[in-house]
Formats: structure tokens, sequence, C-alpha cells
């Protein structure tokens, strides 16, 4: 065989027979994962914050960063890490949503802005930011922009949830003016959407004070006092029928101490109630995250749910 630059389609395929060698069939559309790291989508007030991103790849199809172009176009998740709204490690869960990736599915994970350097909702804003970033750069990430969902969990799951019916920041705060930040489905991780009852956060001794998660969040103010603040931070109090909300998909333990399951359960029943598609699942025995929510069985959910909306 000459030595040389052979294209995959040209090159002779070895076929001796090996005794005790067992074939395998492939198709070339077994997907794997590209890792594309600390994308810079934003700089506000000199603070500069990035995304991680996953673009699904196969034999039949490289990643555009592969020196091609995307042949092939795939519907986008905007997936933002929780934190208790404070400094992210946002690698800390890329094998397990890299598992998403896998099934056709570009992911950003976003880094916001943490309550030691902007208050509520900048969160919300970038996340924002961060949709109409892929969809401007569509193309060179083999996105589908007009299939885009957001998804986070923890305190990313209330940013994703807020970023689904927030719709009034198409002022200084949009860095992309004329692109949409709009989704059509939106999946909340057990997110901490909900600080209106006292065990809201059952392990959080301090609980609403100043220097609670949720306290730095809002600005360091006592949210036990301020009522406004309180429910302004807490999403189901921000829904009514004529709010615009895509179809959300809620996954919660009921075993989780750090934020009380009955945070999606009360999200869940506002959005019920005001005429919104919810559909929530519970996971028995299942505490604040963990591997039970990136099982076959749960991402066959989320999937389909996926599948659905972004057609």
């Amino acid at each position: 065989m000459e030595v040389r630059s052979w294209e995959y389609d040209e090159f002779p395929a070895f076929s001796e027979e090996i005794p005790g060698a067992t074939w395998l069939d492939t198709t070339g559309d077994e997907m794997g994962v590209a890792y594309v790291p600390n994308v810079e989508y934003e700089c506000v007030d000199g603070i500069s914050r990035v995304l991680q991103i996953l673009i699904p790849t196969s034999r039949n199809f490289k990643a555009p960063r592969d020196d091609r172009a995307a042949s092939r176009m795939y519907p986008c998740v905007v997936y933002v890490q929780g934190s208790a709204w404070m400094q992210q490690n946002v690698y800390g869960n890329l094998p397990c949503v890299a598992r998403l990736s896998a099934l056709g599915y570009v992911v950003a994970i976003v880094q916001y802005r943490d309550s030691s350097v902007a208050s509520f909702p900048a969160p919300v804003q970038d996340a924002r930011n961060a949709i109409r970033f892929m969809r401007v750069h569509a193309e060179e990430f083999a996105v589908d922009p007009t299939r885009v969902a957001v998804m986070g969990d923890s305190s990313g799951g209330h940013t994703a949830t807020y970023a689904g019916i927030m719709h009034d920041d198409d002022s200084e705060h949009n860095l992309f003016p004329g692109t949409s930040a709009e989704v059509k489905a939106i999946v909340n991780y057990y997110g901490s959407t909900d600080l209106d009852f006292d065990d809201s956060n059952p392990c959080t001794v301090n609980h609403n004070l100043p220097d609670s998660p949720e306290g730095m969040e809002m600005g360091g103010i006592n949210l036990r006092e301020d009522k406004a603040a309180r429910e302004l931070l807490t999403v189901r109090h921000n829904i009514d029928e004529g709010t615009q909300v895509a179809p959300v998909l809620h996954f919660h333990g009921t075993k989780d101490r750090t934020v009380n399951t009955r945070c999606s359960v009360l999200l869940h029943q506002r959005l019920v109630e005001t005429g919104h598609d919810s559909t929530l699942y519970l996971l028995r025995g299942a505490d604040h995250g963990g591997p039970e929510f990136w099982t076959p069985q749960v991402l066959d959910i989320v999937d389909a749910f996926l599948q659905k909306h972004l057609k």
C-alpha cells in the first residue's frame, strides 16, 4: 500500500482473515463529543465570562472546529451550572453533561457573574446573553438557531427557569441587539427556585439572612424582612396566566438536603394552575444532584422532552 495522504473513502479496508478475531460492524454515526473550552461570550464591566461548549461528533460528522464546515446542525442546550450563585466550577460536571451532548445536542455550559461581583438578575442576564451568543455563532458551533433550550441545576436551575420568563432585558443588558434570547424548552434540575418558605433550604442555617447564598445574591440584604425582594427571587411569584413560558421539565430528589423538594413542586403547581406546560419527576431517595440525574432512564426522558419541543 502506497504511503500518502489518503481520503477516507478511498483508503483500502483491512480484510485479511485473522484466526480468533471477532469482527464488529460500524456505521460512522456512532456519537462522540468534541470539547471547545473557555469561549468568551461576554465581558461586562471588565468581567469576562466564558462557555464550555460540547459538540456532537462522529466519523461521518466532524465538529466544525476540525477545519471543515459543519455538515449537520444540532439543537442547542444552554446549561447553567449551579453554585449557590457563588463562583462556579464549570468543569466539575462536564463528564455528565457530555452524556447529553452525545445524544445529539450542542451544549454550552454558562459561567455567570457570581454574587461576589454582581447581584440578581445578573446571572439571568448572562444566561440570556449566552443564548444570544450561541445563535450569533450558530454556524461556528454547528447549532440550529431555531432549536434552543435552557437547562440548569440548583442555583443554575433557578437561573435557567428565570431566563425562560424574563423578556424585558432587550435594552442595555442585551449584548447582541436584534438577536433573540427566547427558548423553546426549559429543563430544571432541582432548582433553588423558591425562597419563600422557612425550610426551602433545609441545611442553610442562615437561610434568607444577608450572609446566606440567597441574601448575597440579592446584594447582601435580609430576605426575612424584605418580602418584596424574597418574592422577586422566587420564580413562581413572577408567573401568571399572561407570562410567556416555554414548556418546563423538572427533576428533584425526595431527600434533597440542600434545596427542598417542595421548591420544584410549588413551581410546577404554579405553572399548571396558570395554564402552562409543566412536567415533574421526583426521584425517590435522591439527594441534591448526583449520578441519579444522569442515568439512561432520566436522559431518555430529557431527550424525548427536548425532541418534542425542539422539532
